[in-house]
Parts: structure tokens; C-alpha cells; sequence
């Protein structure tokens, strides 16, 4: 054998080695995936039987924005149609990769279509995702896209697995009426099941107006934890447990995409405001409806429209001051 053919045989069994080596690598990376997928089904338990599936009329995307009606369900034992504890839309630009939020208070007297004037969380109970949806648009102007509801048993579990070492916040008061648990004032790092009782408390001055403050903070922060290495290795767990406690109508395509945007632009922060904005709404009692938010909307449709519209970091304009807070604050 000449010293051309030894080269050759050389080549051809490295060749051989690396693609043995690629398809073990792969392999591992499947199983690997599939067990964490399991595991994270396995944490959740048996997926709840939803009944059919939501109609949702939504239209496409376009511009490469995308809405996605962000639905937190209060849903008990023997009430299936628990009205939604927490109302966000998330915005999310393909281009830039950054994610914006407005969380919608859920007190807003609305007019729910084809059910007259209610407060905006009686269209989940009235409708599902397709009635809220409608009443977005027809009160504040937008197209939602997409929605994705999270039952709230499942939230503590889905918060251990991308901050296994708790988030931490400053809790300004002591927190017990309503949520269970007792949380003491101080700064502290809160597990998934601390973490909810945080987010849900209103039982302060500042009421729902607190809770969804305190909303945007627990968002801004898991984002923050999500672009950790841990995270991102536990990605396939996470989805494993969203496939039973997240309700969503978004393909497992469009949700890897809109991941793998935010885990690259990890650096950005996430926008976000609420609605009604400061000083355009006034305190109302409506006999058989009860403590209602009477809000201007004309300026919190305008405002709205600035916010979704403007550059990162640029401010929301109106003629009353809008409050828009990033996770970097």
C-alpha cells in the first residue's frame, strides 16, 4: 500500500470517528431533550381536559409584531369559568426582539360585545379568549394575535424550574389577607408558590393598582432569570410543564422563535405600562356591577398606540403622565 492509499484510509476512518462522535452528540442531545421534556410533564401531572378547543378568530401578524392576550385564570374547583385574575398583552417586535406589556386592570368599565357594559374580566367568563379578545379591540383599538393562558396552580412550579433560587424582591409590607401565606417586609428571595401570593395581594392603599405593579416586576424578573445557562438547559422541562398548565393557541414554532429572540436580546429590559394610565379615570359604583375604573378612551387608546409604536426606551406621550418601567430600574 502506497503512501497516497495509507493517507486516504487515514481520512476516510477520521471521517467515520466524527460522524460517530456527531450521531452519539446528537443522540445524547435528543434523549437528553425528551427526558426533560417527560420530566417537566411529570411535574405537572395528568394535562387538564380543556373540552374543545377555544375559538379564537384572530387575524395574521403583521409587520412582524405580534400581540398575545396573556391570561391568568382564577379558575377553582367547581367553577370552570372563574372570571381571569390578571389581564397583560404582550407585545413582541420579530425585528428588534424586544417584548413590551401592558396590563390591562381588569376593573375597566367596558362595553363587552353582544353583552353590554361590564368590567373587562367578565368577558373571560362570559366568552373565553375570543370574547376578551373582541372587547380589546372594540375598546382599545388593537389586534390581538394570540393568546396563552396560564392556570395559576401550575405558576409556583413553573417559577422553581427557571429560578430554582427563588426571585428576589423588597417586600414593602407585611402581606397574609387573601393569599394564604404570610410574607414579612424586607428584601428576600420568594419560591414559586411565595412568589404568587406576591403578585396576587391587594389588600393595600393601592389595591389592584399595587398587584399589577407588582405583576410587572415578577415578569420583568423571570425574564431576566429565563436567559440564565440553567434556564436555557431547562427549557424542555419548562415546556413539558407549559403542555399542561399553559392553555395557548400559539404553535410550538412561533414560541421557540419568540424564546430564542428574547434569550438573544437578553440584554434588553421589558417595557411595560398599564391601563388606564395616571389621571385619565375616575372611581365609579355601578349598581349591580359594583367598583368600577370609568376611564377616558380616547387618551388611554392614544396612549396605548404611542407605547406599542415607540423606539426602545423612548417615552410614552399624552397629555397626562405615563409610567413606563424596564427591569434594568
Amino acid at each position: 500500500m502506497n503512501r497516497s492509499e495509507r493517507r486516504t484510509r487515514k481520512k476516510k476512518k477520521k471521517i467515520w470517528v466524527i460522524l460517530l462522535l456527531l450521531f452519539l452528540l446528537i443522540g445524547g442531545a435528543a434523549y437528553f431533550l425528551i427526558d426533560q421534556f417527560k420530566a417537566g410533564q411529570s411535574l405537572a401531572g395528568e394535562k387538564p381536559n380543556k373540552g374543545e378547543e377555544d375559538i379564537f378568530n384572530a387575524p395574521e401578524p403583521q409587520y412582524g409584531e405580534i400581540n398575545i392576550l396573556l391570561l391568568g385564570s382564577d379558575a377553582r374547583p367547581n367553577d370552570d369559568e372563574g372570571r381571569s385574575d390578571s389581564l397583560m398583552i404582550g407585545h413582541y417586535n420579530q425585528d428588534t426582539k424586544e417584548l413590551k406589556t401592558v396590563s390591562v386592570m381588569r376593573d375597566i368599565y367596558v362595553d363587552i360585545p353582544g353583552h353590554g357594559k361590564h368590567k373587562m374580566n367578565a368577558a373571560y367568563s362570559l366568552g373565553g379568549p375570543e370574547l376578551v379578545r373582541q372587547t380589546i379591540k372594540e375598546n382599545l383599538g388593537i389586534d390581538i394575535h394570540y393568546y396563552a393562558e396560564v392556570n395559576f396552580d401550575g405558576f409556583p412550579k413553573m417559577v422553581d424550574v427557571i429560578a430554582p433560587d427563588g426571585i428576589e424582591v423588597d417586600i414593602p409590607y407585611k402581606m397574609s389577607h387573601g393569599i394564604n401565606m404570610t410574607l414579612e417586609p424586607g428584601v428576600q428571595r420568594l419560591n414559586g408558590n411565595e412568589l404568587l401570593g406576591y403578585v396576587r395581594f391587594r389588600h393595600d392603599s393601592k389595591s389592584d393598582f399595587g398587584r399589577v405593579d407588582r405583576q410587572q416586576e415578577a415578569l420583568a424578573k423571570l425574564k431576566t432569570e429565563a436567559s440564565s445557562l440553567h434556564s436555557i438547559l431547562s427549557l424542555p422541562k419548562l415546556l413539558g410543564m407549559a403542555d399542561s398548565y399553559v392553555h395557548t393557541n400559539l404553535d410550538k414554532k412561533t414560541m421557540i422563535s419568540i424564546g430564542k429572540g428574547l434569550l438573544s436580546n437578553k440584554e434588553s429590559g421589558i417595557e411595560s405600562m398599564r391601563l388606564p394610565i395616571d389621571g385619565s379615570y375616575e372611581d365609579q359604583r355601578i349598581p349591580g356591577v359594583g367598583a368600577v375604573l370609568a376611564i377616558d378612551f380616547d387618551e388611554n387608546t392614544q396612549a396605548l398606540k404611542d407605547f406599542l409604536s415607540a423606539d426602545s426606551g423612548a417615552s410614552v406621550t399624552s397629555d397626562k403622565p405615563v409610567e413606563v418601567k424596564t427591569d434594568s430600574e
